[in-house]
C-alpha cells in the first residue's frame, strides 16, 4: 500500500470516527440518531464528499433531520462541532472543508438541549483553565421557578426528569356520577320497598319499617386517545405520564395511541412502574414519530370500542394537534359520533401555547365544533389546568373557549 492510500485510509476512519461523535452529540441533544443513520451518512459522503462545507452540511442535515422543527437544533451543533474554534481542540482532526452554509442574520445563544449535550461531552481536563470551556451562565434558570412555563418540547433532559417525577405526584379528582345502581341510604330520597318487607318480617310483621334507597355514585371511566406522530411525539410522552399517575384514582382507565393506525395500550399503562410502562407502549407501538391519520383511526375507534368503553358517562381525552394528513375526510362525522357517544370530550392541543393561533387547517375546523373543551398541554401549568377542569365538570355541550368569526381563539 502506498502512502498516499494509507493517509487516505487514515483520514477516512477520522472522518468516520467525527460524524460518529456528531450523532453522538445530536442524540445526547434528543434528535432520534440511531447507528443506521450514522452508517447512512458515512455512505452519503462518500457519494457527495467533503471538499465543499455547504455539500457536508446538507448531506448530513439530509440523514439526521426528520423534520422540519429539528433543523435550528442541528444548525446550532453543526456550526460548534464543526467549526467554533473554541471546541476544535475536542474535537479530533475536523476535516478541512471549504464552501458557504446558511448564515444567521444575528448570533444567537445555544439552546439549553444543546449546552446539556456539549457540556455532557466535553469536560475540560481540570489541568489548565485557559482551555476550559464555558457556556452561558444564563441558560441555567432556577428549575423550581421556571419547570411549570418550560414547553416540553424545548426542555433539556435533567429538566424533562424533573417534569416527569412532577407529574407522577399529581392527583386527578374526577367527580363521582350517580349510576342506575342502588345502594342502602338511611338519608335517601327513595323508598326501598324489598329492604322494607325483609326488615318487616325479620321484626314478625307487625310493623313495616321504612328503608331508604340512593343512587350509586361511582367516578366515570376515563379514556385517553394520543397522536404520537412526528410533532406531537414529547407532548404524547408527557402526557402518558400524566395518564398513568390518574389511573392511581380512577380505576376505569383505558389508553389508545394513534398516527397511522389505531393501537390499545391499556395493558402496558397497568405497570407500576411508569418508565417500565412507557418503555412497554413504545414497543408496542409500530407508527410513533410517523404520520396522522386520526379520520381513519377515530372511525376505528368508534366501531370496535366505543359501545365497550363510553358507557357510564365516560370522559374522553383526545390528545392531538389537529393537522390530518388526509385532508380531513369524514373527520367531522367520526368526531360527532365520538361526542355522542361519551359524557365529555376534551381535545388537548399543544398549539394553543401560541397566542396567535387561528383554527385554519382542515382538520382543526372539522373537530372543533364536536368538542366540550379545547385546552392546551404544553407545560406542567397546563396540566394542572386539566386536572383542575377534569374536577369541574361543565355543561355537556359547551364548547370553551369558542371561536370568532374569522376563526380566532
Amino acid at each position: 500500500m502506498t502512502s498516499e492510500g494509507a493517509a487516505s485510509q487514515q483520514d477516512s476512519g477520522k472522518l468516520a470516527e467525527n460524524v460518529m461523535h456528531f450523532a453522538r452529540l445530536l442524540r445526547g441533544a434528543g434528535l432520534p440518531i440511531g447507528p443506521d443513520r450514522v452508517i447512512d451518512a458515512l455512505d452519503a459522503l462518500q457519494i457527495a464528499g467533503v471538499e465543499r462545507r455547504d455539500d457536508f452540511y446538507w448531506t448530513l442535515a439530509s440523514v439526521f433531520l426528520g423534520r422540519r422543527d429539528q433543523f435550528d437544533l442541528y444548525d446550532e451543533a453543526f456550526r460548534v462541532f464543526w467549526r467554533d474554534p473554541r471546541h476544535a481542540a475536542r474535537v479530533r482532526h475536523l476535516p478541512e472543508v471549504r464552501g458557504r452554509i446558511p448564515r444567521r442574520s444575528e448570533e444567537s445563544e445555544l439552546s439549553a438541549r444543546l449546552v446539556q449535550a456539549l457540556t455532557a461531552r466535553y469536560r475540560p481536563p481540570p489541568a489548565d483553565a485557559a482551555d476550559r470551556i464555558e457556556f452561558d451562565a444564563s441558560l441555567t434558570f432556577s428549575l423550581e421557578e421556571s419547570l411549570r412555563t418550560i414547553d416540553f418540547e424545548s426542555m433539556t433532559n435533567d429538566e424533562l426528569a424533573a417534569a416527569r417525577a412532577a407529574v407522577a405526584k399529581f392527583r386527578l379528582r374526577l367527580p363521582e356520577l350517580p349510576t342506575r345502581r342502588h345502594v342502602p341510604d338511611a338519608r335517601g330520597a327513595r323508598i326501598d320497598p324489598r329492604a322494607s318487607l325483609q326488615a318487616s318480617l325479620r321484626g314478625g310483621g307487625a310493623t313495616i319499617p321504612l328503608c331508604r334507597r340512593s343512587l350509586r355514585r361511582r367516578v366515570p371511566p376515563l379514556v385517553a386517545l394520543a397522536d404520537v406522530s412526528g410533532s406531537m411525539s414529547r407532548y404524547t410522552r408527557m402526557f402518558l405520564h400524566f395518564l398513568h399517575a390518574a389511573a392511581r384514582d380512577c380505576d376505569r382507565v383505558s389508553a389508545f395511541t394513534f398516527g397511522t393506525r389505531l393501537t390499545n395500550i391499556t395493558r402496558h399503562m397497568r405497570h407500576r412502574d411508569p418508565d417500565a410502562a412507557l418503555a412497554r407502549v413504545a414497543r408496542v407501538v409500530k407508527d410513533w414519530s410517523g404520520g396522522t391519520r386520526i379520520g381513519a383511526c377515530l372511525g376505528e375507534f368508534n366501531r370496535n370500542w366505543s359501545r365497550r368503553l363510553l358507557g357510564q358517562g365516560a370522559v374522553v381525552l383526545l390528545i392531538s394537534d389537529g393537522l390530518d394528513r388526509e385532508g380531513a375526510e369524514g373527520l367531522a362525522r367520526q368526531m360527532e359520533r365520538l361526542h355522542k357517544s361519551c359524557r365529555r370530550l376534551i381535545w388537548l392541543n399543544p398549539l394553543l401555547r401560541y397566542p396567535e393561533f387561528e383554527a385554519k387547517p382542515a382538520g382543526i375546523k372539522a373537530m372543533l365544533p364536536h368538542v366540550d373543551s379545547f385546552l392546551p398541554v404544553h407545560n406542567l401549568q397546563s396540566l394542572d389546568e386539566l386536572a383542575a377542569a377534569l374536577a369541574l365538570p361543565p355543561p355537556r355541550h359547551s364548547v370553551t373557549p369558542l371561536l370568532g368569526q374569522e376563526g380566532k381563539l
